[in-house]
């Protein structure tokens, strides 16, 4: 970008601030939900409705929540993977409006990531 010091004050046109439009609502939470597998993942509705996710191993978790998570301010998901006696684990919050395309792009790059433990 450059700037005219010649001329004072801020003047645009709406080509020149390349207006977008933004994918915005939650979407459908099946984009999340349909990228675990029924091998290595169990999945439990509760009385609520609300979905809850576990790897086999107990390592991973996505909890979705369609009305917000209990005792939070909207949350509608949360990844969490348990960590190692040497890494700490992790965990990310969506708000119950983020597009499940964009949590869909998380959870996919965390399950992309994964690899069987060595047998012991």
């Amino acid at each position: 970008m450059t700037v005219d010091a010649a001329r004072p004050g801020f003047s645009t046109t709406v080509a020149g601030l390349r207006l977008r439009t933004w994918l915005l609502g939650p979407g459908q939470p099946v984009d999340v939900i349909d990228l675990f597998t029924d091998a290595d993942f169990k999945v439990v509705v509760d009385d609520r409705a609300d979905v809850h996710i576990n790897s086999r191993d107990g390592r991973l978790y996505l909890g979705w929540f369609p009305d917000g998570r209990p005792g939070t301010d909207g949350e509608g998901w949360k990844l969490a993977v348990t960590g190692t006696a040497d890494v700490p684990g992790y965990c990310v919050s969506f708000h119950k409006e983020t597009p499940a395309a964009v949590v869909a792009a998380a959870v996919g790059s965390v399950l992309a990531t994964s690899v069987p433990a060595a047998p012991c």
